[in-house]
């Protein structure tokens, strides 16, 4: 997400951007396809007799069809990232709710038992969580051998998503998977104002190298009122292999010239909620209704509403670029129709030219 020349347009999914070589695939293959039917034609025959003997072989006609195509897709994909702009405000009430969201993003959740992988899953689950949200703050705090806070405690969910955006396996300077420093990390991130009900959401595989995730979680509810609750995501059964991080060849993670997999650990997610005063979400391979935990564990012990507080929205725009996109391609479909009614009037009365 960010700001172009300081006109207020934002764009809220980058990531699409990378379609854009897929336009330039079907660019290509475009280009190799005209100049092959323009050599066809050549070999068929000379220019000035094609007029006549074949009609239909418009390369003009081709050749803009194809651009129509090929801006539509860009069009699209300009759709895709999500364009923002013009600005209006609204008043949200909070009902007192802090939570911490706990993202692993450890080696391990690189695995591709659930699809694009699990890192990629628990930031898609934290997205859908925030778009329910009333008003409430969230922060960001990323574990493997090193937690490390990402965004503290905001309103402002438009930095929290650009946040959320930006983790990867390298968001930790070291490598491993400590859950229970994590946990009492967040702890210590709460502020003194955060008086009313907070929470901490653990979004991991369950891998822990004995860092105590369940006595962490035990403390954080009895010391400051704070209650866990954990979201599983992976295969408990078979896993799946690690693959390198981009850049690393060799296809996957290995130990002792044999490749690791990964499972997700229920016991060790499942006890640190309990212990938490939460609840174990086994998300697994699937995907998961987060609206659902939200409203009905953690929003129905925020209490009352605490303030109101003003937040700036940004308007999406994206109808625009996709608008226009269709608009392309009904222009491209009514240049085929109007070609294929040329050739039916062809057909049926031969000795006349269309």
């Amino acid at each position: 997400m960010i700001d172009l020349l300081r006109m207020n347009v934002r764009f809220e999914q980058l990531d699409s951007l990378h379609l854009l070589w897929l336009v330039l695939a079907a660019a290509l293959l475009l280009a190799w396809a005209i100049r092959a039917r323009r050599r066809g034609l050549a070999l068929f025959a000379e220019a000035r007799l094609l007029a006549s003997l074949a009609p239909q072989a418009s390369l003009p006609r081709h050749v803009l069809q194809g651009l129509l195509r090929v801006a539509a897709l860009m069009l699209l994909v300009g759709a895709l990232i999500d364009p923002r702009w013009g600005v209006r405000y609204e008043d949200v009430k909070r009902r007192g709710i802090d939570i911490m969201f706990v993202v692993d993003v450890s080696r391990s959740m690189l695995a591709q038992d659930v699809q694009p992988n699990r890192l990629e899953r628990a930031k898609q689950f934290v997205a859908d969580t925030v778009e329910v949200l009333a008003g409430d703050r969230v922060g960001l705090i990323t574990f493997a051998g090193v937690p490390a806070v990402k965004c503290p405690l905001t309103i402002d969910y438009g930095a929290f998503r650009l946040s959320l955006q930006e983790l990867s396996t390298e968001s930790s300077s070291r490598g491993g998977s400590l859950l229970g420093d994590a946990l009492r990390l967040a702890g210590e991130s709460f502020t003194e104002e955060s008086k009313d009900f907070k929470c901490v959401i653990v979004l991991s595989d369950g891998e822990d190298q004995e860092s105590y995730p369940v006595e962490a979680a035990q403390a954080l509810l009895e010391e400051n009122n704070l209650r866990t609750f954990t979201v599983g995501i992976g295969d408990a059964r078979e896993g799946a292999r690690i693959p390198l991080p981009s850049g690393e060849t060799g296809g996957f993670v290995t130990y002792q010239g044999q490749q690791v997999w990964s499972k997700m650990n229920p016991d060790v997610l499942r006890d640190t909620a309990l212990a938490g005063g939460g609840a174990f979400v086994p998300a697994g391979t699937g995907v998961v209704n987060m609206a659902d935990l939200y409203e009905q564990k953690i929003a129905t012990s925020g209490g009352e509403t605490t303030q109101t507080s003003r937040i700036k929205l940004y308007e999406p725009r994206f109808q625009w670029p996709a608008g226009a996109a269709l608009v392309l391609l009904l222009i491209e479909s009514f240049m085929n129709q109007k070609r294929s009614l040329r050739s039916a009037r062809s057909d049926e009365n031969p000795g006349v030219q269309p």
